[in-house]
């Protein structure tokens, strides 16, 4: 065989590259490979998604989504940013840490657009020390939570639940409620489709996020 007729110093170094991807393979979190979960950021750079005003808010560093400076949207479009992919029901998680006094948020249901608060469906606010009192979970303007469900400068998941009508949040496996729509909502605040966004609040303010997962339901 080729391989016994290599130097021994080769035959070394081959050996210790395989024991170095057994290892890396070992270690990587069981999260990493749920089942049916598509990943919408790569951990190197913002490919696939789109900020609005004040992009240089927005920063990859480590594997992560930082999110520090001026009032700031970050909106999935996929591959084509012309027509951003569109999600109605799924199920979408997220790693996040918060350092203190931040503010930040998850949009569901969004779409782009340039400047300015996102119009469009609901924010699941992501806020654990900031001296706005509705905490990470809440639904913003509509479900509020004051208790913070987990701790800054510690890494925690998000999980958001949308089927129908009903929206289920849980941080760290803790269902925080799940709210179900009224009939006959108006306006562009409500449950209908769209993308994901997330935010950068104010320059005092630093987020982030990786490991950006998302499972389409029926």
């Amino acid at each position: 065989m080729i391989y016994e007729r290599m130097p021994g110093v080769v035959r070394q170094a081959i050996w210790s590259a395989v024991a170095l991807a057994v290892t890396v393979v070992a270690a990587l979190p069981a999260r990493a490979l749920e089942e049916g979960f598509a990943s919408l950021f790569n951990g190197t750079d913002l490919t696939g998604w789109k900020a609005n005003e004040n992009s240089d808010s927005w920063s990859v560093k480590d594997g992560e989504i930082v999110c520090k400076g001026p009032r700031s949207h970050l909106f999935y479009v996929g591959g084509d940013p012309a027509k951003p992919e569109q999600f109605k029901n799924f199920h979408l998680k997220a790693d996040v840490l918060t350092k203190p006094v931040a503010n930040s948020g998850i949009f569901i249901h969004t779409a782009f657009q340039p400047d300015g608060w996102p119009a469009q469906g609901y924010e699941v606010q992501v806020n654990n020390s900031q001296q706005d009192p509705v905490r990470t979970g809440s639904i913003y303007n509509v479900v509020k939570n004051f208790t913070p469900p987990a701790k800054d400068d510690t890494w925690f998941v998000m999980d958001v639940v949308v089927t129908g009508k009903t929206v289920r949040v849980v941080v760290d496996d803790r269902v925080l409620f799940e709210f179900v729509e009224p009939d006959g909502v108006t306006g562009t605040r409500k449950l209908s489709e769209g993308t994901f966004a997330l935010q950068a609040h104010d320059p005092g303010s630093e987020i982030h996020y990786r490991n950006i997962r998302v499972k389409r339901l029926p």
